[in-house]
């Protein structure tokens, strides 16, 4: 090899001529690197040659061969050049060197220490830790750091010893470096220990904490950038070990980080870090937070320090200490409950929103917006107080705080958007009045304020126009259509795209009103799905096609039919043009069309499902990322994955001098060593992002245009099924949904007996074979991925499909005793927050297993209720498993009857109702079967009839009226018939939450049952005079079922109600249609045609009750 040539190959890289690092990279990769001689050539330049550069290049360059070249090299070289390794690493001054060397000796050490070579390094090492030279201080520690960060396993044994030499190394009189140092090393260390195994190691570790404290502070206090974010790392590190390592501490840490949070003199770089890790503690060691109640502390602490925004936007991505503050209340709202978030923010927001300082006023009012997502059904309760103070301040006289008070009505419409519908009156001639000032004051490209105005103002509408119903919608349109218009032909991209997108919505919502301004509309956007020119416009495609597919779905197949052709030629280019949400609308844009042309899209179906089994099957390999150069410009800021920010933490020395170097010269090594650090890392690429969209449009496809899509089934299943196990949960969560809608899809093109199942087992209407294998397929598939699922998000999701699916195709998919057991394992697994899912950090060591937080139960700590969904998904699992299985449903039930009560005796309202509604659902399902239970459902029924919340009395009123309908257990009936009757006496005059229709259906199901129990003359008057129902129609089952059987049997108080009767029945039987079931419906009828035989002219006052009788 021609070490010359080498050499001046690698100053040609180091040279400021990128076409010259080009050239020499591509030589060094073909010709030099791989050559195991390079390898020796770059350690002898990394220990001898003068220039600085040169040296921390070879040193980087080196270690990406190592693993491929020193094996060959000379046994009898290698002891001298280990030798002259250390020593020059022990006396190399620039740190950025000394940190490379470093990593080559790891390297190395990796090889030989395997092979049970280099005996001494160890010794050689800690002697240096513990020299009188600051500067080996620096490298033995550094090297040990880095030993044991890439091969801690071999160092096992030395773990009590290391452990002892950093604790003492943490302690540095002169080296600043050297405590980094041992901090580093230590969190290393901790990873690998386990409570169970190493109680002694993490007890000294954990008395080690207030030192690293101290270290962090003091780099904070100096305002050294690179170690305070060294430090930081630390302690993200320390909170994914075992939880016993900052137990004792834990309380202390997290009052010293929201300290420096708070801190206004700290720099912005620090506070922002240490709110990620609040929010790190917040995601990981949430029952440790919510145990210490500090959640009302970190909400208000954010919330003084979103006040510092000034003229921050809200929703920019740069990182700042205000937006990183309200990324911290979004966490919290999501994972704490609201008492701990919700409500102190609530209580502390007058003082904001009132305040004379329009930052104060803007921070309440994005807090408020910021917490929406993580609880929108507190925020629900109190949407009464929170939108007039919205509305009041959309009129402020400060600028940036009508921008937050848009900002926070378009959160609160993406979460709560058919309840905020309902206030279209106040919001939208507001919203309408901003678009006009903003719009007229607009005075050119570069008047921000105006433009981010018209921007809200649109985005807002969008929302907005979600929760409206047609014929609210279509109100609107004569004054939205045309400003919305005007906007499309804005210079800004951003405004059109805006705009169209709001009318592309106003325009779905208001359905067949939207007609008369369809075909301008129409005509007004053709141009922009051709447009290609850029970035923007492709951007801007993206939202016309998305807004066209919208329209379609409110004018109909008929109407839109001459765009269909063009439309799909636009979005198949689409396809070709390499913008990522570009592919992702073109196949939203199909699934639209599916829904709308239904069996009628078959002429298209070929070329879609192929495009879209494509996208599905592509590698997504070819996606990842070399970081390089480019890398590093990313340490210390924050990258969106996924739609969620991310801080990337900063590079130590020697990965930023490895991220200066060429692209990984080598290309080729056979170890990977610099990617050992990634392996658990599963990025989420553009490809798996379109692989949702995709999977998720197929399932759209299959449903709405299911006869023609048969053909494709088998296809669908085999690609399908691959992605159920992707790493991306996005992917898995689709996917799993997609083949429950497949399952649904081909159940529906089964015969109507078989579709008309009953419910019990054995089956007693078999489906076919094909339906049969495909529940197989997907039913082994559910129970592989439900019970060990961990993203939240995904088993909801799947808790969803499964309730929704059994509920259609009954008890088929269940009917094997293999799949009801490990069924009955997960939930019980869920409905006692024991699910892979639910777990939290606090008490899990790194091998899975309970520690020393063992004593938080999971079951008596307050829901948030994001926590709540994946348990009430569960909930309605178990209701829709019932529901199939009817009485043999007895047996499933004696396995969650404890977590039912459970909940059912919970401190939070929202518990003890669902749980009750959820027993009530059971007690209907099992019917006479729910006998040996009767006397445990009686007393927890019994004491929630007195319960303070009254959702939870109107479904224990409802459950009572069932089991008393139900059971066999006549004693057991007895002895609580006439203190339920007491009971229902008020509950038939009180009003909400369905009180009134269930107390009114329990009384009808207790006289049906035991007639000669019930004091007939004071319960029927009582009973008629709530009649008719207005909030729970299907309690007219029974009630009018009472009311017929007394009739039919002549008992004279309901004859005497006769005329209170006539034109209530008048009202059951108009609109709307829904208040009678088909069955009640026509003894109701019967009824009136008996009365009218008997009386005719007092029925004749009423003339849809003499339409009725003689229908």
């Amino acid at each position: 090899m021609d070490t010359k040539k080498f050499v001046q190959l690698l100053g040609e890289v180091l040279a400021p001529d990128t076409a010259r690092v080009k050239s020499a990279t591509a030589t060094l990769k073909a010709d030099y690197y791989p050559h195991p001689q390079s390898l020796s050539i770059l350690l002898q330049l990394l220990v001898s040659n003068e220039s600085q550069s040169l040296r921390q290049l070879a040193a980087s360059q080196a270690r990406t061969i190592v693993s491929k070249h020193w094996k060959h090299l000379p046994e009898e070289q290698k002891p001298a050049i280990r030798q002259r390794l250390l020593e020059k690493t022990l006396s190399e001054e620039n740190q950025l060197v000394r940190h490379g060397a470093a990593r080559v000796i790891t390297a190395i050490a990796k090889y030989d220490l395997d092979k049970g070579q280099w005996p001494d390094l160890f010794d050689t090492l800690v002697q240096a830790a513990g020299s009188q030279t600051p500067r080996h201080r620096e490298v033995g520690t550094y090297v040990l750091f880095a030993i044991i960060e890439d091969i801690s396993e071999e160092l096992a044994p030395k773990i009590p010893e290391l452990i002892d030499l950093f604790g003492r190394t943490i302690n540095d009189p002169q080296s600043a470096e050297v405590k980094i140092n041992s901090m580093l090393a230590l969190s290393r260390v901790a990873i690998i220990l386990d409570s169970e195994e190493d109680a002694s190691s993490i007890g000294k570790i954990e008395n080690l904490v207030p030192q690293m404290v101290g270290i962090l502070k003091q780099a904070v206090d100096a305002e050294d950038e690179d170690r305070t974010t060294q430090s930081f790392e630390v302690f993200q590190t320390l909170l994914g070990c075992d939880s016993s390592v900052l137990n004792t501490h834990f309380k202390e840490l997290v009052q010293f980080m929201t300290n420096i949070a708070a801190d206004t003199d700290v720099s912005e770089d620090a506070r922002t870090q240490a709110i990620s890790f609040l929010m790190q503690c917040v995601r990981f060691k949430k029952l440790r937070i919510q145990g210490l109640r500090v959640g009302e502390k970190l909400t208000l602490t954010c919330l003084e320090i979103v006040t510092e925004m000034g003229d921050e936007d809200g929703t920019d991505e740069e990182v700042t200490t205000g937006r990183s503050a309200l990324a911290l209340i979004d966490v919290l709202a999501e994972s704490l409950p609201p008492s701990q978030v919700v409500v102190p923010l609530l209580h502390n927001l007058g003082a904001y929103v009132n305040s004379p300082d329009p930052d104060r006023r803007k921070a309440g009012l994005l807090a408020l917006g910021t917490c929406v997502e993580g609880a929108p059904d507190f925020i629900n309760t109190q949407l009464h107080e929170i939108l007039p103070l919205v509305l009041r301040l959309f009129d402020d006289g400060e600028d940036r705080v009508r921008r937050a008070a848009l900002e926070t009505l378009m959160r609160l419409a993406e979460d709560l958007a058919e309840d905020l519908g309902k206030e279209h009156a106040k919001l939208i001639p507001a919203l309408v009045k901003h678009l006009d000032i903003a719009m007229r004051q607009a005075s050119g490209p570069d008047d921000v304020k105006n433009l981010n105005t018209i921007k809200a103002c649109c985005n807002s509408l969008d929302t907005l126009s979600e929760g409206l119903d047609a014929e609210t919608m279509s109100e609107y349109l004569p004054e939205l259509v045309p400003r919305l218009s005007r906007l499309f032909t804005h210079p800004n991209f951003k405004i059109k795209s805006a705009a169209i997108g709001a009318l592309g919505a106003i325009g779905a919502s208001s359905e067949q009103a939207f007609a008369p301004y369809f075909e301008q509309t129409m005509n007004a956007l053709s141009d922009y799905v051709q447009i290609k020119g850029s970035e923007e416009e492709l951007d801007l495609r993206c939202t016309t096609c998305d807004a066209m597919g919208a329209m379609a779905s409110a004018v109909g197949p008929k109407a839109f039919q001459r765009y269909v052709q063009p439309l799909m030629e636009a979005t198949e280019e689409g396809l070709r043009l390499e913008h990522p949400k570009l592919r992702e609308t073109s196949f939203l844009f199909w699934g639209n069309m599916a829904k709308v042309y239904k069996d009628e899209f078959k002429p298209f179906l070929e070329g879609v499902v192929k495009a879209i089994f494509e996208s599905l099957e592509s590698e997504e390999s070819e996606l990842e990322v070399e970081l390089g150069e480019q890398g590093a410009d990313l340490a210390g800021k924050e990258v969106t994955i996924g739609e969620k920010k991310v801080k990337v933490a900063a590079f130590s020395e020697d990965e930023l001098a490895a991220a200066s170097d060429i692209e990984d010269l080598d290309g080729m090594g056979d170890d990977s060593d610099d990617d050992s650090d990634w392996d658990d890392l599963q990025a989420v690429t553009a490809v798996a992002q379109e692989k949702e969209i995709a999977v998720e449009v197929l399932g759209d496809i299959l449903t709405y245009a299911t006869r023609p899509y048969i053909p494709y089934i088998e296809k669908t299943v085999e690609v399908v099924m691959q992605l159920t196990e992707h790493s991306y949960e996005g992917v898995r969560r689709a996917a799993m949904g997609t083949l429950y809608r497949l399952y649904a899809a081909v159940w529906g093109l089964q015969s109507e007996e078989i579709q008309k199942w009953e419910p019990g087992l054995p089956l007693k209407q078999q489906p076919t074979d094909e339906l049969t294998k495909l529940g197989e397929i997907i039913t082994t598939s559910t129970l592989a991925i439900w019970g060990e699922e961990e993203d939240r998000a995904t088993v909801t999701d799947l808790n969803r499909n499964i309730a929704a699916t059994l509920n259609l195709t009954g008890p088929a998919l269940i009917a094997s005793p293999a799949t009801l057991t490990p069924i009955s394992r997960t939930l019980l697994q869920l409905l006692t927050r024991k699910h892979p899912c639910q777990i939290d950090f606090s008490t899990l060591t790194p091998n899975g297993s309970s520690s020393a937080d063992e004593d938080l139960d999971p079951g008596a700590i307050e829901s948030s209720e994001y926590d709540w969904l994946v348990i009430d998904t569960a909930l309605d699992v178990l209701v829709s498993i019932a529901h199939v299985l009817g009485p043999s449903f007895a047996e499933f039930y004696k396995m969650v009857e404890k977590p039912l009560f459970r909940f059912a005796s919970g401190s939070e309202p929202f518990e003890r109702s669902t749980a009750i509604g959820v027993l009530a659902e059971c007690v209907r399902s099992m019917d006479a079967a729910v006998t040996p239970y009767t006397a445990s459902l009686f007393k927890i029924l019994m004491h929630r009839l007195n319960d303070e919340d009254p959702g939870t009395k109107s479904n224990a009123v409802f459950a009572v009226g069932l089991l008393i309908e139900t059971t066999n257990d006549q004693k057991e009936v007895n002895k609580h018939f006439n203190t339920v009757l007491a009971k229902l006496e008020p509950l038939l005059q009180e009003e909400g939450a369905r009180l009134k229709d269930n107390a009114a259906g329990c009384a009808a199901r207790m006289i049906m049952k035991c007639q000669d129990k019930v004091p007939l003359a004071a319960v029927v008057p009582a009973l008629v005079g709530v009649l008719p129902l207005t909030e729970d129609f299907e309690e007219n089952e029974p009630v009018w079922g009472c009311v017929v059987r007394l009739y039919s049997a002549g008992e004279p108080t309901i004859l005497g109600l006769t005329p209170q009767l006539l034109p209530i029945l008048e009202q059951v039987l108009g609109p709307p249609e829904n208040q009678l079931n088909d069955e009640t419906r026509e003894q109701v009828v019967e009824m009136v045609k008996f009365v009218h035989g008997k009386q005719p002219q007092m029925v004749g006052k009423y003339p849809g009750l003499v339409a009725a009788a003689r229908g």
